[in-house]
This record gives C-alpha cells, sequence and structure tokens, in this order.
C-alpha cells in the first residue's frame, strides 16, 4: 500500500510540474488565455454565420474609419475627425482576454486610411498619407507628434472626401481619389444644371486611383502621383488581392437618377439604380464615371441622363471597364479585405469581405446595408453570390434613416491569428469575429 501510494503522489507532482511548465513556457511568463473562446453572450448583438462568435474588443472610441492591427496584436482606428486626445485611437490587450486593457490616443489629425506596410502604420487625412515608426515597442509609435509625410496635396473637398489607400507586394501604394460630385454637373445634385465639360474636368485629378512608392517621402499627386485607373466616382473600399496581384475596389455609384430626371425615372429607380460595382484595377482602366453607371434591372451599364443617356442606350459606355461582381444600389460599401488567414474554414481563404456602411438614398424604401458580407473567391474571381457575414450592426429592425442605426460598420482588419476586427463610425466601437466550429 505504501509503495503504491508513493508512486501515485509521485506521478500527481511530475504531471503538475509539467502543466507549469507547459503555461509558463520557455520565458517564464504564463500564457495568456485563448480569445477564441471568450465570445460576448450576445455576440456582441451581431448576427453572425454558421460557427462565427464575436465580442466586442472596446466602445465609445469615436468616430472609427478604417482599422488596422500591428504584428504584435495591437489595434490602431483612424478616427473620422480628432478630439482633444487625438484622431487616432491606439489598442492594446494585455491580459490575452481579447478585450483592451490600455487605449491610447495620439496624432492632431483624423481621416479614413489605415494599414500596416513594411512594419511602419500608414494613416491618411483628406490631403495626406502619413507614416509612423515603432522601435521601442510601445503602444504609440514613436514619432506619434511628427510622422513622416509619404503623400501630400491630394485635393481636399467636401464631398468624397477619404483617402483610403492599400499596398501591393511590389512596393507601390494605391489611393482613392473620389470626385467632389455626383455626376459632374456645375452645379451639383440640382435639377437642370449642365455638365462641367465633356471630358469631365474633375478626371484630371479626380475620380479615379492614384499610385505612388510605398516608402518615399515627400510625393505630392501633381509631381509623383501616377493615375493608375480612372472613372470611379469614390472607392472608400480599396484593398489588394494577393492571389492575383490585383488592387480591388467597391464603388460608390451616384445618386438621384428621379429627382434630377423625373421624366425619366421614377422612385422605385431612384432607390435601386445605380449598382454598387466592384472593379479589378489595371493600369490605364476606365469604369466609365460619370458618362455611365450600371442599371442591375438591365444587367448592363448605360450612358448617364446628363451625358446624354435615356436609362437604356449603352453608347459610349461600350468601351469601359466592367465589374467583376455588383451590389444593390447605395449600400455605400467601405472597406475590402482578402482574407489570408487560416483561422477561418478554406473557403475564406483567398475571398473577400466587403463592410457595407448603410444606404440613406433609398426612400421611400427601407435603407439597406449596414453588414459585413463574404464574397467566395476563385483563381482571381469572385466564384459566387456574396453571403452575409455579420450583420446586425444597425440594432434596429427597420432603418428609415441612417440616424436610426446604433452602430455602421466601416472598417475591417485581419489580425495575425487571422480573426477579424471590425469598425463602427457611430460611436467607435470595435468586434472582433472568430470562429469556433460549434455552430
Amino acid at each position: 500500500m505504501h509503495t503504491k501510494y508513493s508512486k501515485m503522489f509521485r506521478y500527481l507532482i511530475l504531471t503538475s510540474l509539467a502543466a507549469v511548465v507547459l503555461a509558463c513556457g520557455n520565458s517564464g511568463e504564463t500564457e495568456k488565455a485563448d480569445p477564441y473562446f471568450s465570445a460576448d453572450d450576445d455576440n456582441g448583438g451581431l448576427n453572425l454565420a454558421p460557427g462565427m462568435k464575436a465580442y466586442v474588443v472596446a466602445e465609445n472610441l469615436g468616430r472609427g474609419r478604417h482599422v488596422a492591427v500591428n504584428a504584435n496584436g495591437d489595434i490602431y482606428m483612424n478616427l473620422r475627425e480628432p478630439h482633444e486626445k487625438g484622431g487616432i485611437v491606439a489598442l492594446r490587450d494585455e491580459n490575452g482576454d481579447g478585450r483592451a486593457d490600455q487605449i491610447a490616443y495620439f496624432g492632431d489629425f483624423g481621416g479614413t486610411g489605415m494599414a500596416f506596410h513594411n512594419g511602419y502604420l500608414y494613416a491618411s487625412n483628406d490631403s495626406t498619407v502619413f507614416r509612423f515608426s515603432f522601435s521601442s515597442g510601445n503602444l504609440v509609435p514613436d514619432n506619434a507628434t511628427a510622422p513622416d509625410t509619404i503623400v501630400y496635396g491630394l485635393p481636399q473637398q467636401t464631398a468624397h472626401a477619404a483617402k483610403s489607400m492599400a499596398f501591393d507586394d511590389q512596393g507601390y501604394l494605391y489611393v482613392n481619389v473620389g470626385a467632389p460630385s455626383n455626376a459632374c454637373q456645375q452645379e451639383d445634385r440640382v435639377k437642370g444644371s449642365p455638365p462641367m465639360g465633356d471630358p469631365c474636368p474633375l478626371l484630371e485629378r479626380t475620380g479615379g486611383v492614384w499610385r505612388f512608392e510605398a516608402d518615399k517621402i515627400g510625393q505630392n499627386q501633381l509631381e509623383h502621383g501616377y493615375r493608375y485607373s480612372t472613372g470611379i466616382r469614390n472607392a472608400v473600399a480599396l484593398g489588394y488581392n494577393s492571389s492575383d496581384k490585383h488592387v480591388y475596389v467597391v464603388q460608390h455609384g451616384r445618386d438621384l437618377l428621379n429627382s434630377l430626371f423625373p421624366e425619366s425615372f421614377d422612385e422605385g429607380d431612384n432607390a435601386e439604380i445605380p449598382a454598387e460595382e466592384m472593379f479589378r484595377l489595371r493600369d490605364g482602366a476606365d469604369f466609365g464615371w460619370p458618362y455611365c453607371y450600371f442599371d442591375p434591372q438591365q444587367g448592363k451599364r448605360v450612358m448617364s441622363p446628363e451625358f446624354g443617356g435615356d436609362g437604356t442606350t449603352v453608347g459610349r459606355c461600350e468601351g469601359t471597364e466592367q465589374p467583376v461582381m455588383t451590389f444593390p444600389a447605395h449600400w455605400a460599401p467601405n472597406d475590402i479585405k482578402f482574407y489570408q488567414g487560416d483561422h477561418f474554414p478554406s473557403k475564406y481563404k483567398g475571398s473577400a469581405l466587403v463592410a457595407f456602411h448603410g444606404s440613406w438614398n433609398r426612400a421611400p424604401l427601407e435603407q439597406k446595408g449596414y453588414f459585413v458580407a463574404f464574397v467566395p473567391f476563385n483563381n482571381g474571381a469572385p466564384s459566387g453570390t456574396y453571403e452575409a457575414m455579420a450583420e446586425g450592426f444597425a440594432g434596429v429592425s427597420t432603418i428609415d434613416s441612417p440616424s436610426d442605426a446604433l452602430h455602421r460598420p466601416t472598417g475591417i482588419a485581419e489580425a495575425p491569428d487571422g480573426t477579424i476586427l471590425v469598425s463602427d463610425s457611430v460611436t467607435g466601437k470595435v468586434w472582433r469575429i472568430f470562429y469556433d466550429g460549434a455552430s
């Protein structure tokens, strides 16, 4: 009996020691808890695709725009406008529960664009792309008060001002420069106002995506920028697909067909036309704005009434680059990310996630959007219809006006562990979405 209990005692001691060693690891520090198993009871208020869970990382941070994650897991979100604390918010999880324990603000500007590239944090306001550096491992960048200016002199405008951005793997930075106009009218959105001209003069500096060198300081749009693709009204959603080496955008389509041309379009047309279009960019491509728009009911691009269109004539739009996919009108796509991780099921690998900010101009119909879509891709092209990955951001069942929405998804980022972060533009909420396979 004595021998039996001695062996049992030694076994318990050894297994306990082994557990301590595994928990501490080589560094001697306690292993962090696994955030995959800490979903909020209500998934942060979201309705998710099967197998998905979510929790709120932080909230009430300020009106969030795009979001990015550093290699160490720190999260950064650009704010639409700075407040007394700063224009960029940084989040760090210190105890491993997935929530933000340390929150810091820096920068005296706000904006939209936010991305990591080669270890640097890039952020944009409405006229400039800045670069922040980290060498000390701190949450706040070393040069927080004096970041590098990568691109300056981008046009500041009251409409479509966001300068979103993306990087390829060839050393280039791509910046959206939206057109400050609905359809290039002399008086914007005014019935009977003629076009500014043909060609539209706005296309000289706006209405497209410009390319710059990713690591070169002090580039000006007029001197150093290269107009890579044109005829794009506004592309807040801008992302690089490493699978086929192309930049993709999802365009905000035009508005007010019925209001401006009631003799040719009714309220239903106003709500359902035009489609929001996904484009695969290429050097020199022309996607047709302001002369054309895509009619989802006819399944084709037609001429804009401002330039002589009647709602059915293709005309000069015949030679424009076609979309690779379309979405319903006015959903306001605000970010696109191509998933590269292994955390989600294999169908997500190389596919696109699109954040739809939500419509304001589908009256008299209900407003739509306000969700994150999964778009399957295969061999560099959409391979099926989009699906809802995360819904319920608005927090209400019926949305008559955007002001009804409690939250609006705006930015998407992929964390190093393969989970997904989504930002909110109303109060500044950040969710983490993960897969547990149990649903």
